[in-house]
């Protein structure tokens, strides 16, 4: 399985270790603020198992992330392939990039950091035609990260995310691209 090593961050597989500090990040609503809700002890260890199978089956996906000699964890940081089937959206099949990081971690530069690694093994090791991007209009954090990889965003890509009922306040997404050629140039 594969692990990315950058000036300051380890993306590698989950441990056990990681569920702990995962459901807190999980738990705060200052992370969650974009998402539904936030999650469960419960939830949050189910969605770190599944991270951690897809990463098994694929040798890629949603890694986790330390800081050596800093944190053992501070969130997770990948691609994931996007599935027409259970989540329809005009742009799928496409494969996604995202991180969601620990708050005490913020505005260090950590998501753009690990994601510019995340890309390059995506377009450089996978070969990727394009590598996609979203969120709920209002996440203007995660919007700037987006920005500060050379994604961009094509106001008619737009979309409302199948997942949120009509009329939810973060139904509303935004999308970002970056094709191959954009990332080598």
């Amino acid at each position: 399985m594969t692990s990315i090593k950058t000036k300051r961050l380890i993306l590698r597989p989950w441990r056990e270790e990681d569920l702990e500090p995962f459901a807190a990040l999980n738990a705060d609503p200052r992370v969650m603020e974009c998402f539904p809700s936030t999650l469960s002890h419960e939830e949050s260890d189910q969605l770190a198992k599944r991270m951690q199978k897809k990463l098994e089956e694929r040798g890629w996906g949603w890694w986790a992330v330390s800081m050596p000699g800093v944190a053992k964890f501070i969130g997770f940081i990948g691609l994931s392939p996007l599935d027409p089937a259970t989540f329809p959206v005009p742009f799928a099949p496409a494969v996604e990039i995202g991180w969601r990081l620990a708050f005490e971690h913020w505005g260090k530069g950590y998501a753009t950091e690990g994601a510019l690694a995340a890309l390059r093994y995506g377009f450089d090791t996978l070969n990727l035609p394009e590598i996609v991007s979203f969120t709920a209009v209002q996440n203007k954090r995660s919007r700037h990260v987006m920005e500060k990889l050379g994604m961009h965003r094509v106001p008619e890509d737009d979309f409302d995310n199948p997942k949120l009922a009509e009329g939810h306040p973060l139904r509303r997404h935004v999308l970002y691209r970056l094709k191959k050629e954009e990332y080598h140039a």
